[in-house]
Order: C-alpha cells, then sequence, then structure tokens
C-alpha cells in the first residue's frame, strides 16, 4: 500500500474504488484501503475507510460482511464520538437501516436480536433528533417478512405519517417499498400509481428506477399491460445487468421470462450469470434466483424438455429436470432456515407459491435476439374412439374430402391421416385414386410419377375427366421443375381429350377447368422466362389461356368453391401479364379483382398473396394508402393459416409504411411482429435482423432510448453487409451511438460512431462520414476524452471542408476550441481555432449565392462570436483586479458585443440570440464593476421585449420571451449600486 501516503491520497484512492464495478475486486481493494488508513494514525481517516468498506460489501453479494465495519464504527462512535466530522456522524446513522435490512436478509442472525436492533435504532435516532419514518419503515420490513400482515400494515401507516428528514431512504425508494407492499397485498394498480413517479424518471438513485422497472413485471402482465411490461424488462435489464448486487431484480427478470414464454431469453439471462446460483453472501437473494430457476426449468420440462442441456452451477452439466430439483431443494432448505428463525412458516409458503406460478401470457414477443423457443415433441396423433386404438378410416376419408373439395386448411394432413391409416389396407380404385393424387401433391415436382399413377387409378374407377386432370397436374410439375416446353407438350393431349368430353357431356366443368389452369400456368411460366422481341406473342398466347379459364368459369361461382377459387386466379394471371406489359395501374386493378373473388368465395387466406403484391405494386406507383390498406387486408385475410414467413413479410412492410407516415408507435407494433415471426419460422438471422433494425429505429424515434438500444444491440450481430448492406449496418451503429449518447454511455456511443465511421469512409459520398466523425467527437469529449475528441473533430473538419460544408466546417473548429482549453496552456490554441471559425464565417458570407445562404452564415458568426465571448470568459479565473484576467475579459466582451451586433442585422428573426448575448455581456461587465452598463443592458432587454407575447413558447413548451425578461430584471438586481 505504498502509494497511500497521505488522507488526500487515501481519499483519492476510495472514490476511484467507489467508481470500479461492484464486485469482489472492489471489496478487496477496500480492505486493503482500511489498512492502509490504519497505518496514517488519524482517526477520521479509518472512520471514512470504514464507511467505505461498508458501502462497498452493502451494494455486492458479500452483503453479510458489513456487519463488522458497521459494529466497529458504533464502538468509535459511542467511545469518541469527536473523531467524526458532520458528513461522517450524518452516514453512520444512516447506514442503520442498511444493517437492520441485511440483518433480515441473513437467516442466521436471531429474530431477537433484529427487534433488539430495531428498537437500538429507534434510541439512537431520537437522541440524534431525527424522525421516527425510517425507523417505521425498518419495522415494516420486519413484519412483512415474518407474514405478520397486521404489524406490517400499522407500520406502513406510521412510516406515511412521520415527517421525512434526512434519514430516511430518497424518494425514489421509499416508493419503491411502498408500491413493493401494495403489489404484495394485491393492489396492482395502487402499486403502479406509487412507482409511476419513478418510472418516469421524475426521482432516481443508485438502484432506482433499476428495481421499480424489476418489480412492477408481475404487477402489469396480471393487469394484462403486456406492452409497458416489455418495455420494463427491456429498460430494466439492461441496468441490472452489470450490477452484482441486483440478484434480486435479476430473478425477477428471469421469473417475466418464464411467464411470458420467453424461456429460451430466460435460459440465456442465467447462463450470463453463472455465480448467481452459488453465491453466499446475501441468502435471500440467492432465496429469490434460486426459486424461479426452478420456475423456469419446471417450465421447460412442462413443455417436455426436461432433458435439454441447460445453464447451471459450475462443476457439471445440467439438465432442465435436473436443476429443477436442484433449485427447488435449495430454494426450500433456504426458505425453512428463514421459517426456523421467524418461528412461522411464511417465507416457505411464498417460495412454494413462486415456483408454483403459471404463465401469464402464452407468447409476448420481446424484439430482442433470442434463441428459438424450445419446441415440445410432438404429441402423437389422435385416435377415433371406440376402443381399438385404430383411426376410423371412412371418417379420416370424409374428412380429407370435405376439406380438399371446399379447398378448407388442414386438407393436406387430412390426407396424411389416410395415408397412415390405410397402410396395409387395400382401396377401392377410387379411394387410392385419389390417395395417390394428394399424396403427389405433397411433393412438388417430384409428385409427377405419382400423378401419373393417380390418373391410371381414375381411369380405372371409371372418371376419365379426373384422370386427364391428374395428366395435367403431372404436366404443371414438369414445368416447375424446369421442362417448361416438356410440360406444354405434355399438357396438350389431356387438354384436346377434356375439350371434347366436356362437349360430349362426359365430364363436368370442375375437371375441365382443372385441366385449363393447369395448361393456362404452363403457358405463364413460359410468359415470365420469355424476353426480347419474342415476348410478346408468348404472353399473348398465355393471356388467350387465361381468358379460356374464365369463359369457362366467370359467372359460376355460385357452383362451389373450386370454380370461384379458378376465377380468381385468372384475374390475378391477367393481373402478372399486365405487370409483365409494364402496365402496372392495370395489374394492381385485376391483383384487387383476384383477391376480392377469393374472399367473396370465403377463402380469404388465398387472396393473401395477391394483396401483397398489389401493396408492392401500389407502393410503386406512390399510393401509399392503397399499399397500407392491401397489407391490412392481407393480415386480417390470412388469419391463423398465415405461416410465419409469409406474416413476418407483411408486418415488416406494414412497419415500413406506416413509419413513413410519421406513426412511429404503430410502426414499432408491426416491426416488433415481424421479428417475432422471422424468428418463428427460423429467419431470425436475415428477415428478423431486418425487423429488429427497424423497430430499434422506431423506438429511437419514440425516446425510448434503453429499448433502441437493448433492441439495435441485439440485431447487429446478425447484420451483414453481404444479407443486409453495409448501409444497414452503418445505421444501426448510427441510431445504437444516439441511443447510448442519451443513456449517458458516452465512451460506447463513441465506439459506435466511429466503427460506423471506419464502414462509412470507404463510400464515395462522404456526407455521413464526416457527420459521424464529427459526432464520435462530441461522445468522446463526454467521455472525458479530449485528445481522441480533438482527432475527430479534426478529421471532420477536414471533411466538411473537402464537402464545401461550412457550417459543418465552423462547428467543428469551435468543438475543437472548447477542447482546448480543457489542456494546460490551451487557451491560445483555443483563441486561434476561434479565430478560425470567425474567418470561415466572414468568407462565407461574403461568397454566398444568395440571401438565404447568406444569413445563415451571418447567424453561424453571430453564434461563433458568441461563443468566442463565453470560451475567453471561462478561460480565466480571479478577480477583475488582475491586470491579466482583466485583459482577458475586455477581449471576451468585446466578442460579445460583436455577436449582439452580428444578430441585430438579421433583425427580428435574431431576437432572442442578439438579446442572449447582450444579457452575457451585462453579466461579464458587472465581473468587471461597470454597473451602469449593465443596467443600461438589462433595460435594453425589456425594451425589446415591450409589447411581446409571454405566451410564445419554443419547442420544450417554455416561454423564451418570459425567460429573457426574468434574466433581464435578475441582470438589474445583481447591477444595483448597493
Amino acid at each position: 500500500m505504498s502509494d497511500i501516503t497521505d488522507f488526500d491520497a487515501l481519499r483519492r484512492a476510495m472514490a476511484e474504488n467507489s467508481d470500479r464495478p461492484e464486485g469482489p475486486a472492489r471489496n478487496a481493494r477496500a480492505e486493503e484501503l482500511l489498512t492502509a488508513a490504519e497505518k496514517l494514525n488519524v482517526p477520521l481517516a479509518v472512520i471514512e475507510a470504514l464507511g467505505h468498506q461498508l458501502k462497498v460489501y452493502n451494494y455486492s453479494s458479500e452483503k453479510g460482511k458489513m456487519f463488522v465495519p458497521f459494529a466497529r464504527l458504533l464502538r468509535m462512535w459511542d467511545e469518541r464520538p469527536e473523531d467524526f466530522d458532520e458528513y461522517e456522524a450524518y452516514s453512520l446513522h444512516w447506514v442503520f437501516k442498511w444493517v437492520s435490512a441485511g440483518m433480515l436478509d441473513q437467516p442466521h442472525i436471531p429474530l431477537a436480536s433484529i427487534e433488539k436492533w430495531l428498537g437500538e435504532m429507534e434510541h439512537r435516532y431520537r437522541l440524534a433528533g431525527h424522525s421516527e419514518r425510517a425507523v417505521r419503515s425498518a419495522e415494516h420490513s420486519v413484519a412483512a417478512h415474518v407474514g405478520d400482515v397486521e404489524r406490517a400494515e400499522r407500520a406502513y401507516a406510521a412510516w406515511l405519517a412521520a415527517d421525512p428528514d434526512i434519514m430516511a431512504d430518497c424518494h425514489a425508494c421509499e416508493l419503491h417499498g411502498q408500491g413493493w407492499w401494495q403489489a404484495e397485498r394485491g393492489r396492482d394498480e395502487e402499486a403502479l400509481r406509487l412507482w409511476r413517479p419513478v418510472l418516469e424518471g421524475e426521482y432516481t438513485c443508485a438502484h432506482e428506477p433499476h428495481t421499480v422497472l424489476a418489480s412492477s413485471l408481475l404487477p402489469l402482465l396480471r393487469l394484462g399491460r403486456t406492452d409497458e411490461a416489455r418495455a420494463h424488462h427491456l429498460r430494466g435489464f439492461r441496468l441490472v445487468r452489470a450490477m452484482e448486487s441486483m440478484r434480486g431484480a435479476y430473478a425477477e427478470h428471469v421469473e417475466f421470462c418464464a411467464l411470458t414464454g420467453n424461456e429460451a431469453r430466460g435460459l440465456e439471462l442465467l447462463a450470463e450469470r453463472p455465480a448467481y446460483f452459488t453465491d453466499e453472501g446475501h441468502p435471500q437473494s440467492r432465496l429469490d434466483f434460486v426459486s424461479v430457476v426452478a420456475l423456469l426449468m419446471d417450465r421447460l420440462t412442462g413443455l417436455g424438455l426436461g432433458d435439454r442441456q441447460v445453464p447451471g452451477p459450475a462443476g457439471r452439466e445440467w439438465t432442465a429436470r435436473e436443476l429443477a430439483a436442484h433449485a427447488r431443494t435449495e430454494a426450500l432448505a433456504l426458505a425453512a432456515r428463514f421459517d426456523e428463525r421467524n418461528g412461522t412458516a411464511y417465507v416457505s409458503e411464498r417460495a412454494r407459491a413462486r415456483m408454483a406460478r403459471e404463465p401469464l401470457v402464452e407468447r409476448l414477443p420481446l424484439g430482442v435476439r433470442s434463441a428459438v423457443r424450445p419446441v415440445p415433441p410432438p404429441a402423437p396423433p389422435a385416435v377415433a374412439p371406440g376402443g381399438s386404438g385404430q383411426p376410423d378410416l371412412s371418417g379420416l376419408l370424409a374428412e380429407a374430402r370435405r376439406l380438399s373439395d371446399n379447398l378448407r386448411p388442414h386438407a393436406v394432413e387430412a390426407w396424411a391421416a389416410v395415408a397412415e391409416a390405410a397402410e396395409g389396407v387395400e382401396l377401392d380404385p377410387r379411394d387410392q385414386a385419389e390417395l395417390v393424387d394428394h399424396r403427389a401433391m405433397g411433393l412438388g415436382p417430384e409428385g409427377a410419377v405419382l400423378f401419373e399413377r393417380a390418373a391410371e387409378l381414375y381411369a380405372a374407377a371409371g372418371d376419365p375427366g379426373e384422370a386427364l386432370a391428374a395428366r395435367a397436374r403431372a404436366a404443371y410439375v414438369r414445368a416447375l421443375a424446369g421442362d417448361v416446353d416438356g410440360a406444354f407438350a405434355a399438357v396438350s393431349g389431356p387438354y384436346d381429350e377434356v375439350l371434347a368430353l366436356h362437349a360430349a357431356g362426359e365430364t363436368g366443368i370442375r375437371q375441365t377447368a382443372s385441366v385449363l389452369m393447369g395448361r393456362a400456368r404452363i403457358l405463364m411460366r413460359r410468359a415470365h422466362e420469355a424476353e426480347g422481341p419474342g415476348a410478346e406473342p408468348v404472353r399473348a398466347e398465355a393471356g388467350a389461356a387465361v381468358r379460356e379459364v374464365l369463359a369457362l368459369v366467370e359467372g359460376r361461382a355460385g357452383e362451389g368453391v373450386r370454380l370461384a377459387a379458378r376465377c380468381a386466379e385468372a384475374q390475378a394471371m391477367l393481373a402478372e401479364l399486365a405487370g409483365l406489359d409494364g402496365d402496372l395501374e392495370t395489374a394492381a386493378e385485376l391483383f384487387a379483382r383476384g383477391a376480392a373473388a377469393f374472399v367473396a368465395a370465403g377463402l380469404p387466406w388465398f387472396a393473401v398473396e395477391y394483396e401483397a403484391r398489389l401493396a408492392s405494386l401500389a407502393h410503386h406507383l406512390g399510393d401509399m394508402a392503397e399499399a397500407e390498406r392491401a397489407l391490412r387486408a392481407a393480415l386480417e385475410h390470412g388469419g391463423a393459416q398465415l405461416e410465419a414467413p409469409g406474416r413476418a413479410q407483411l408486418h415488416l412492410q406494414l412497419a415500413e409504411v406506416v413509419g413513413g407516415r410519421g406513426e412511429a408507435v404503430e410502426a414499432a407494433r408491426h416491426a416488433l411482429e415481424a421479428a417475432h415471426w422471422a424468428d418463428e419460422a427460423g429467419e431470425g438471422a436475415t428477415l428478423g435482423a431486418w425487423a429488429r433494425q427497424q423497430l430499434g429505429g422506431f423506438l429511437l424515434r419514440q425516446g425510448r432510448w434503453a429499448e433502441a438500444a437493448e433492441v439495435l444491440e441485439s440485431a447487429l450481430p446478425d447484420l451483414t453487409a453481404a444479407t443486409h448492406g453495409d448501409g444497414a449496418i452503418v445505421q444501426t451503429q448510427w441510431w445504437l451511438g444516439d441511443c447510448l449518447s442519451e443513456l449517458g454511455e458516452h465512451r460506447a456511443a463513441a465506439e459506435r460512431r466511429l466503427q460506423a465511421a471506419g464502414i462509412a469512409r470507404h463510400w464515395p459520398e462522404q456526407h455521413d462520414h464526416a457527420t459521424l466523425a464529427h459526432l464520435a467527437g462530441e461522445s468522446l469529449g463526454q467521455a472525458g476524452l479530449p485528445a481522441e475528441a480533438d482527432r475527430a473533430y479534426a478529421r471532420a473538419g477536414d471533411l466538411w471542408r473537402e464537402l464545401g460544408n461550412v457550417p459543418g466546417l465552423i462547428r467543428s473548429l469551435r468543438a475543437r476550441a472548447w477542447l482546448a482549453l480543457r489542456t494546460p496552456e490551451g487557451l491560445e490554441e483555443a483563441r486561434d481555432l476561434m479565430a478560425e471559425a470567425v474567418r470561415e464565417c466572414e468568407a462565407a458570407r461574403d461568397t454566398a449565392q444568395d440571401i438565404e445562404a447568406r444569413q445563415q452564415y451571418v447567424a453561424e458568426l453571430g453564434d461563433t462570436h458568441r461563443q468566442f465571448g463565453d470560451l475567453l470568459a471561462r478561460s480565466v479565473s480571479g478577480s477583475a483586479d488582475d491586470g491579466a484576467v482583466r485583459a482577458v475579459f475586455e477581449e471576451a466582451l468585446s466578442q460579445l458585443l460583436r455577436s449582439a451586433e452580428v444578430f441585430a442585422s438579421l433583425g427580428e428573426g435574431a431576437l432572442h440570440s442578439r438579446t442572449d448575448a447582450e444579457l452575457t455581456a451585462g453579466l461579464l461587465e458587472i465581473e468587471m464593476g461597470r454597473l451602469a452598463e449593465a443596467r443600461a443592458r438589462a433595460r435594453a432587454v425589456l425594451a425589446a421585449y415591450e409589447g411581446c407575447d409571454a405566451a410564445e413558447a419554443d419547442g420544450q413548451g417554455r416561454s423564451t420571451v418570459s425567460a429573457r425578461r426574468a434574466e433581464a430584471e435578475h441582470l438589474l438586481r445583481l447591477a444595483a449600486d448597493d
């Protein structure tokens, strides 16, 4: 400890240690510092070192260690109170609360000792003249812990009735405790009302809103306020993730995942904190943690995933089932220790109730990147009643026919059930034909051979029309495999034959339409492939085939859904042909007609594809209202039949459209849904990354910085230049930098902005590169890295100069000047940079091409003179009686007055900027003893605002007029002769 040689060095070392992350390393350093303090032979040094040690223990997983330093402090106070300064005396009484709460959390400390300590606390607070508010709060904690509801309610009322004083917890912590009790008693609405000021940032502290956000999760879910619960999870987990002492709050986030269908994310959270399984310094938070581990593992086991590997205590591998049993045993053993100490069964009852909680939401999408939700093994197929255990084949056949004849969902699955039930059963030719036919439909291009076999069976069953339809299907799957010419040749025979059969009345319209539609589909594929001068006749031939289908079935939709479907599909084919010819308006109209026909036929899920294509056309045509209508219709009509990839695409497109008209809240909802369904489809790394990137942007637009940061950080690992383009990566890093800057995480913000700039520097257009370098300079400066910030601003300035962007160049020069002032002997460099900024402004003003540009540069010149004056005034300290100081003040005043003159030249539009410069000049004149000039300046400002509307508000709802008047009145008072 040779680095600690005096009291000041000790204090600096303790301050540095306080800024280190929570955990054993910080605690160990505090122990070293106490040893060093003891060698200084200064009682107050030991007192401060003990207080520091007590504080770091309290904010760590080793809370149980704080009783020893506190006992020593208390003994020192009783023996020599004069050794304590005012702050340390205050701190000693303050940490009484920590110790009383800490005793409750340690089951080896007898309840009688805790009650005795509570009395000691009340006695000492009374002697020191403090209110009993903190004492009653501590009493409430004791009563609530042991389950004495009546006493807890009395203490709660007394707590609120007592006067707040310096010993009461900060208001944020008090509101957390009060809301916790209301939620504990089932009064969720009241709890959230109490927590609202903390959640909205009105009251904060080192651990708030961290704990309130965690505690609010279950009440919000119970009230059905799932959007808020999601937001609180994303915000809150970001706050507690790195804080070792917040195991209890961390557990509440794991619990939230277990109760909202986010089991995979819950496992990820457990994996992030392996030490939480075994840290024993704080038994209460360990009980909380292992209880929710048991809950999560039981949830996985209940889903049929008990054998899944999961993160658990170090030293072995764990399955969900094994960890569930282990965590439950640990939880109940810990709870039993508390109950033995308390003489009740209350803690065990609460632990059992927590571990037995049922999900509150089946699936709550969070928007962040996570592993795919664990999927339980498929259930065995249901069997028909009757005791044989064998499905009813005739019933299955009837159901499959009903579904397929009416184009109902799940027809494929129904025929698969028939196939399974028919194993080893001899079917008649017709039944066998249908079975083979539908088996072929499920094989796509591989089904041609089976379709031919089905045709043979239909013919053997006496249905030549259906045989020809099966042959047409065989031809079409050849086209799907790429053999379009062979497919057309194969369908030509069935086409001629079915027309002849239909004319002779030997087959129905359904079979005829099926063959004609097969031929039309093949010709449509040929039309799509055709290019160059020969494309037009090919498209014409396809159009004729489609119109032949329409001529056969149009007007006959009432004869069955299959004919209605043929009519709708034919309309869509004509739409495709119109699109190939470049007639997008007609294509859009025909897609709309086809979609409407499907809906009218009671087959809305078939309309989805056409509505999606209509939306794309409308978007291309600039008809955003129609694009939005079509996308909403597609989602509505798809319903439960819409598969996950399609649902994700539609929601993502709708997010783009809705966001484009400024509706960021609704756009975020659609982007969230898109991310969820992309994950469900197994496309989380591709489509899901896009959706998360968009979601982060929409959250950022709403000022929801923490949520946006969580989402954007989760998107970044999946965004690649090859799949998403480097523009998406740069935009994500840019947005993330903005979020981190708003959250005060300036070093991290700088890293993101520099990473984005590193990509953008290779782009042909350099404006984004310049902007990002400039923003990185801002973040580096705010992170306390002036040299790095200066380099970033210098790079930005070079780029702004190359781009001819004078305002950007001027602002980079001014920023560098302020940075230079932070360095020793930096005034001259700062003065030179500001002077260069002035010259750039004047040159741009004098060469401006139009009045608007000239006024912009004049305004920049005014701002530069104003900042120049501020910089000079702040560059010196001391009295204006000092000649050197006075000279700098004179120079600063000259710049401020020049700023006012420049703004005055812009007229009434720059009134607020002019008066701001004049009032600043007046304050400097007071420093220089020029009271009369300052009074005159204040009166001039008041005169400038005579007749102005004081109700006029700025962008933040404040009245600039009222503010300037108040500042001028204040300046007059300061400059009074007496």
